[in-house]
């Protein structure tokens, strides 16, 4: 019973595993109207609790023995996982930011690596006599590996890199479409989103370290200590995961994203005179601008008209993404209200929030910017004419 089992590295390991398979079994579980980004995330989650697993088993002091009498085959079962994570936090972005997304046979493609990945490792391991794994796995240690196993570690480093490199790309791409299809961005939350793509990367990256200095070292004869960086990769990964749920729980939804890439791209889309006119029109008497949270799908839903058509006319008649073209009807708005003398025992927080605004910040900006003065200048001069 005085046996030491885990030490400290370990416990960092079984910690990280625990942490992702509830996080995973939680989503899973608690959500009742899941999406497709859901799945991915769970996914995604699960692979985040076999790779270190995948650690413990080929790394662990003493936890590598247990494996190891209970198959030897486990040793390279959970390695998987380290093909399957990028594409999955790909289509988790790409799920997140573009409403009723579905995977393409394009999308299916990201999965190549992983089946070359199953192949190889079928015939290079699975297909050797059991007594032949074990001899082998029992006296295996990173040193040990020829050149080939270790230049397949730097290239899996690198597309999981590669992988990072296109959410971030996927998530500029969002942030440029934003415009053209919200009127308030106070409650567009990229944070979740940014922390995981993000601080995955950078971990990403420090893998591709570790793995190209334990090629330098093995085959270079170059003195880094390989195994120190690799343990601060697991505690650095520990962290963020647990930052990840810590955010997660302080925030009771994420945002709902555009509908999808196609409809944003709009320029070929025609239109008729008597649609500018109707929009014109709602604009003028329904006043959908007096609402906080306003996008371009829900004004489209209420003029029976397409959002791309809807989009097109926004941006090539009216010379404005939606963004500007609806907060510059809740400029006007706040004009009306502050050249009102009847009106004058109103705050600016009340003239903001009767216009449609939910952001003081982004009144302010807004009406200097159309207007020149401040609001509070403005109400002063009308007031005084």
């Amino acid at each position: 019973m005085e046996r030491l089992i885990f030490n400290t590295h370990d416990i960092v390991l079984l910690v990280t595993i625990y942490q992702c398979a509830l996080f995973a079994m939680l989503l899973f579980v608690v959500r009742h109207q899941r999406r497709m980004a859901d799945y991915f995330l769970v996914g995604f989650l699960l692979t985040q609790a076999a790779i270190p697993l995948h650690i413990l088993v080929n790394y662990g002091t003493e936890f590598r023995y247990i494996a190891l009498n209970i198959s030897p085959d486990l040793y390279r079962v959970f390695e998987i996982a380290y093909w399957l994570e990028g594409p999955l936090l790909l289509w988790y972005t790409r799920a997140l930011v573009y409403k009723n997304y579905q995977l393409t046979r394009i999308d299916l493609l990201f999965l190549l690596p992983a089946a070359v990945y199953l192949i190889w490792i079928w015939f290079e391991f699975y297909t050797l006599p059991f007594q032949i794994k074990v001899e082998f796995l029992r006296n295996y240690h990173t040193e040990q590996a020829n050149f080939l196993r270790h230049a397949e570690g730097f290239i899996r480093e690198c597309l999981r890199v590669f992988f990072s490199i296109l959410c971030l790309i996927e998530i500029h791409q969002f942030r440029k479409q934003i415009r053209h299809r919200y009127s308030s961005l106070e409650n567009i939350d990229l944070g979740w989103l940014n922390l995981l793509v993000i601080g995955f990367t950078i971990i990403r990256c420090w893998a591709v370290f570790v793995a190209a200095a334990i090629i330098l070292n093995v085959h270079g004869g170059i003195p880094i200590d390989f195994s120190l960086m690799g343990l601060t990769g697991n505690y650095a990964t520990l962290g963020l995961v647990t930052a990840l749920i810590f955010f997660s729980l302080s925030r009771s939804r994420l945002f709902e994203g555009v509908i999808t890439v196609e409809e944003s791209n709009s320029e070929h889309v025609e239109f008729e005179c008597d649609e500018v006119a109707r929009i014109e029109a709602h604009m003028a008497n329904q006043k959908p601008f007096l609402q906080h949270i306003l996008t371009l799908e829900q004004l489209a839903r209420q003029l029976e008209l397409p959002t791309r058509t809807l989009s097109n006319i926004i941006n090539r008649h009216f010379k404005q993404n939606f963004f500007e073209f609806i907060n510059r009807y809740r400029i006007e708005e706040s004009k009306r209200l502050l050249q009102d003398p009847d009106l004058a025992q109103l705050t600016m927080i009340e003239v903001m929030s009767k216009s449609g605004f939910n952001s003081k910040a982004t009144f302010n900006t807004f009406f200097k910017k159309l207007v020149g003065v401040t609001p509070s200048q403005y109400r002063k001069q009308s007031l005084d004419s």
